[in-house]
């Protein structure tokens, strides 16, 4: 990132300074500005978005990375999706929030709870549920055989095997990525599974027509279940948008950084904004470790 944030350096935090709250989490920009709050997905940490936040804080924005429950240095919190919002409320504030995956249905939930504090909600690769109860207790019973193979092969190898999964289309991790992935934990992980998981929460769909602020939903082009998914999220609430991104699946953030860090640009920023903004270098590698 080439260009220097646009409001004034005197509220501006050039580190990553360490938040106190309910999950461990980080924050960077300038302190009075517009906020976005960024929440991973499944056995990944905050650092995962830490190189698109990192653009964003370049653009005045002050910019907040979470630690999901159960995960990184909140490995030892336990948390329902819920309870995650309520969590997330107190960090984040009012603002927009993107989430992916995991990230993406508790943002979901906090957007339903505290309408107030969204000003804009960005989901990637998110599921409001499955409506069907059987299949809603299938999906539970295959998270607890996902967690007794966790716990049978260690972290590493589950970790390995999570990755490699087609959902993620070849998804190549770097080793600071990978070993940013072992600061979990299999207990953390499997509490996640538990809690969190989509077989565990109750379906969102009826709900989402009462959310009244704007909504962008996005996927990896590549990756077809939560393309539909993402345009049936954009069809049903009032203010929906659906986006693809090209030549990625699952994780489009970690695969195509740039292309989703200009999706989420064009929705938080406006058109004069981003013609006065958009002109620095693509989203710039991250030197510590992103998940």
């Amino acid at each position: 990132m080439s260009e220097e944030p646009v409001m004034s350096e005197r509220f501006a935090m050039s580190e990553w300074r360490t938040l106190s709250g309910p999950l461990a989490a980080e924050q960077l920009g300038v302190l009075d500005a517009p906020r976005i709050t960024f929440v991973h997905g499944f056995a990944q940490t905050g650092n995962s978005w830490k190189p698109i936040a990192e653009y964003f804080s370049g653009h005045g924005f002050l910019v907040t990375v979470v630690d999901m429950p159960g995960h990184g240095n909140s490995a030892q919190v336990r948390a329902d999706l819920r309870r995650t919002a309520d969590m997330l409320s107190a960090i984040g504030g009012e603002g927009t929030y993107v989430g992916y995956s995991l990230g993406g249905r508790a943002c979901l939930h906090l957007a339903l709870m505290y309408p107030a504090l969204v000003e804009r909600l960005i989901v990637l690769g998110a599921n409001p549920g499955i409506d069907d109860a059987g299949l809603r207790a299938a999906r539970r019973d295959a998270d607890d055989v996902l967690e007794v193979r966790m716990n049978e092969i260690g972290l590493e190898a589950f970790l390995q095997e999570w990755a490699a999964q087609p959902l993620f289309g070849g998804l190549e991790l770097s080793s600071a990525q990978q070993a940013d992935r072992l600061r979990n934990t299999t207990d953390g992980l499997g509490s996640s599974l538990r809690m969190a998981g989509v077989g565990a929460q109750g379906s969102l769909w009826p709900r989402l027509r009462e959310l009244n602020m704007d909504v962008l939903a996005m996927a990896g082009a590549d990756d077809e279940k939560f393309s539909a998914i993402a345009r049936q999220i954009a069809e049903a609430v009032p203010s929906g948008r659906f986006l693809l991104i090209p030549n990625a699946a699952h994780a489009a953030h970690l695969q195509q950084p740039e292309a989703v860090a200009a999706a989420i640009a064009a929705a938080v920023m406006s058109a004069d904004d981003l013609a006065a903004r958009l002109q620095s270098a693509p989203v710039a590698e991250q030197s510590g470790p992103v998940g």
